[in-house]
């Protein structure tokens, strides 16, 4: 899976990691009072196209009734929607969104059950992805209430709101998979294939999501190390192909590079400001994809 990530998730980021195996991606995250209230951010904050399936959408809300309407529109073009228990961020905590939810249970068992009933679709799904308690058991209780609204799997990122760089505590993890019987995903430090396959030997959960993982190599799902060529390459093509702004096609070849480049490559690719100019500093540093192997 890939995670929601702020103005990185978006269609075509995502077109670039289905090439790549992963298998379901999400949206960033979207504030759903905005996109119920303006056509404007409707059409900025949700673009996808026939091949983006399936497809997750990621609202941040804080009633049950907005999230439900949000997820009424937004039902004819995605495969379910997902609510934003995680986000840590002062702005969307003060806004009563993300992370903050995790002290509502009753709030989200609500939020939940509303989309439920009100998408006319059985197989639509509504999940959750949060954060953990300090006190494990507010977390069980949390996921164990979620559950009984009719929640269809969770994502669970092993850290406090209050933590950032710590170690994931996947024992935590592991304690919530134990709990409840509906799928959960690991989310937190995947940034290998190999963490994969020892996540889920730690948690036993039912799959993994990457966010800085696969912005470092979007290729890390079918099996790569680092960022290949190849993949750098497509990045390329389908930027150009879907007008992706310059500032986010250069943030991601900043990410993909960043492992495979040296602190002097990186300065200079780092300050430069036009889509030619980034390519001619790919031919000339890497090559082509031909050039792969030779």
């Amino acid at each position: 899976m890939s995670s929601p990530v702020s103005c990185h998730s978006k269609l075509a980021f995502r077109s670039l990691v289905r090439k790549y195996n992963c298998d379901i991606c999400f949206t960033p995250m979207i504030v759903a009072a905005d996109f119920m209230r303006s056509v404007k951010a409707r059409d900025s904050e949700f673009t996808t196209n026939e091949s983006d399936r399936p497809l997750i959408v990621q609202f941040a809300a804080s009633d049950a009734e907005t999230l439900a309407a949000a997820a009424c529109v937004v039902a004819p073009f995605s495969d379910g929607v997902d609510l934003n228990c995680g986000c840590p961020q002062r702005w969307a905590m003060s806004e009563g969104y993300g992370a903050c939810l995790i002290n509502k249970p009753e709030l989200v068992k609500d939020m939940v059950r509303q989309v439920q009933n009100q998408v006319d679709n059985p197989n639509y799904t509504a999940s959750i992805k949060i954060r953990i308690h300090k006190d494990l058991r507010r977390t069980v209780d949390l996921c164990q209430k979620a559950e009984s609204a009719g929640v269809s799997w969770i994502t669970v990122h092993g850290r406090t709101a209050d933590e950032r760089h710590q170690p994931v505590h996947y024992d935590a993890i592991k304690t919530i998979k134990d709990s409840i019987s509906v799928p959960v995903i690991a989310n937190g430090d995947i940034k290998y294939l190999r963490d994969v396959e020892s996540v889920h030997q730690l948690t036993g959960v039912d799959g993994v999501m990457a966010a800085r993982g696969l912005l470092a190599n979007p290729a890390m799902f079918a099996g790569y190390e680092d960022t290949p060529l190849e993949c750098v390459w497509d990045w390329v093509d389908i930027a150009i192909e879907q007008g992706t702004p310059f500032t986010c096609f250069h943030h991601h070849l900043i990410y993909m590079l960043e492992r495979v480049s040296s602190q002097p490559e990186r300065k200079v690719f780092n300050s430069l400001s036009s889509t030619s100019a980034v390519i001619d500093y790919l031919h000339n540093t890497y090559g082509s994809v031909q050039s792969l192997g030779t």
